[in-house]
């Protein structure tokens, strides 16, 4: 990229475009002349920019920058050498061009603008961002392996940036900092085994005392092997785990490890989880969270309380510090039984709020809710809702059938919902389930920076009976 503005670029390339705004790729957005819409890689809002455009569609074209003829003031010299545009550069990051505090004002945006777009939804209040440190806060990830024969070397990290090779990767700044300094080290231990080309992947988690990873092995690991990742795992402070085959062969290289585990210090919860259970990637931000939700969902201590997509028992757990009973609702079974477990290794101990209260967890298909079934569970005061990227909907429209039919003497709505999204779009479509048809208001709704430098967005919402 050339940021040289005493010309403009070749007309035959593209005349200078203003800036708008970004998608969410973290493309900038312009607009040419005839109205047609250019969407361009490495460009921020308020730029005005020439393009090298490399696809034409009759209603948009993406390009990538190419010069920069008046620059963003929120533009910052990225902090790590493998972000950019350029040939090979990692593909983990797309915003870390952008001040930290501008991503976040943009993610806002995006909200605002799913929830009004997509759901004609206009939150009474529009909370304060959740938002906390920038840098090394990654505690989960999926590296990539990949043996270079030609090379004779080993790459272990992220994918390049629309390519399903692997960058050339040395450090990572949004990994927590000791898992960063192990990417080197990762490259010389996988070098030297004798499966170096049947390794496809490292998954890794990190708890509160513990680093695990677990490696994706395609064939039987040799004595050899298994001698060096013992002996990288003590040199290092890491857990082995083995993956021959799919998710359910996981297990540890040798029996006796510490469990994983990540706390919650507010309510006196701890959660055991296994290196490849769904868990937050950012454990800061995931307090906050968890603390957020329930002031906003402001349980009283006679309240019933229905966690929709408990999973582990994030906020079941804590729900169960403050309410008369819980109910924890998953789509797995295996996944309930974790919850139970977690429930288990937490219930006989006092929290800050006291014991917990009694908590049941269920097995239900939440993409096919039904009223019946959503009258079977149980009248609560109150519910949480943390579906996956694919959203809520069926159970919103279950809700929004009860409240057009016929009243049911021993079930009521609850009188308020929070709603906590990894998706604004999916967050904006069941919004307007609950709002035009359900009975509700949106009270407040907020951004969540969950991912530092990325285009991903989370939010939380809330919602009154109205």
């Amino acid at each position: 990229m050339t940021e040289d503005a005493s010309m403009p670029p070749d007309e035959s390339v593209s005349p200078w475009l203003d800036v708008v705004s970004l998608d969410l790729e973290a493309q900038g957005v312009a607009r040419r002349a005839d109205g047609k819409v250019v969407f361009i890689e490495g460009a921020l809002p308020f730029e005005q920019v020439g393009a090298n455009v490399y696809r034409k569609k009759n209603q948009f074209e993406q390009a990538t920058l190419l010069s920069i003829r008046r620059e963003s003031s929120q533009r910052v010299r990225p902090a790590c050498p493998h972000f950019g545009l350029h040939e090979g550069a990692c593909g983990g990051c797309k915003m870390q061009h952008l001040h930290v505090s501008a991503q976040v004002a943009v993610k806002q945006r995006v909200l605002e603008d799913n929830l009004w777009h997509l759901g004609k939804v206009r939150p009474e209040t529009m909370l304060r961002p959740i938002e906390g440190p920038a840098w090394g806060y990654r505690d989960r990830g999926r590296l990539s392996v990949r043996y270079v024969r030609k090379k004779g070397e080993v790459l272990v990290g992220f994918h390049e940036r629309k390519s399903r090779y692997v960058a050339d990767m040395r450090e990572c700044r949004v990994l927590a900092p000791h898992v960063s300094a192990l990417l080197l080290p990762l490259r010389a231990l996988i070098g030297g085994m004798d499966a170096r080309e049947t390794l496809p992947q490292i998954e890794l988690a990190v708890g509160d005392d513990v680093t695990a990873m677990v490696l994706r092995h395609m064939e039987p690991l040799s004595a050899s092997d298994l001698a060096q990742l013992r002996s990288f795992g003590q040199t290092h402070g890491v857990q082995w785990w083995l993956q021959p085959k799919g998710p359910d062969t996981v297990h540890l290289l040798d029996e006796g490890g510490r469990p994983l585990r990540y706390s919650l210090p507010e309510y006196g919860i701890v959660m055991p989880f296994r290196p490849t259970d769904f868990t937050q990637v950012n454990a800061h931000i995931n307090r906050v969270l968890v603390h957020r939700a329930l002031r906003l969902l402001d349980v009283l201590p006679h309240e019933r309380v229905i966690d929709w997509f408990c999973g582990l028992g994030n906020f079941s757990l804590p729900l169960a510090t403050c309410a008369r009973e819980v109910l924890g609702v998953e789509g797995s079974e295996t996944l309930v039984a974790r919850s139970r477990e977690n429930y288990k290794v937490n219930a006989g101990q006092r929290g800050v709020f006291g014991p917990l209260a009694p908590t049941r967890f269920a097995a239900r298909n939440l993409f096919e809710m039904t009223p019946e079934q959503l009258v079977a569970d149980g009248r609560a005061d109150k519910w949480l809702v943390d579906p996956p990227r694919e959203g809520a909907h069926a159970l919103v429209q279950a809700l929004a059938a009860l409240h057009a039919g016929a009243a049911h003497a021993d079930w009521a709505a609850p009188t308020r919902i929070v709603y906590v999204s990894c998706n604004p779009a999916t967050l904006a479509r069941d919004a307007a389930v609950l709002v035009h048809e359900a009975g509700y208001r949106c009270v407040a709704a907020g951004a969540v920076n969950m991912f530092p430098h990325t285009a991903h967005v989370e939010s939380i919402a809330q919602f009154e009976r109205a």
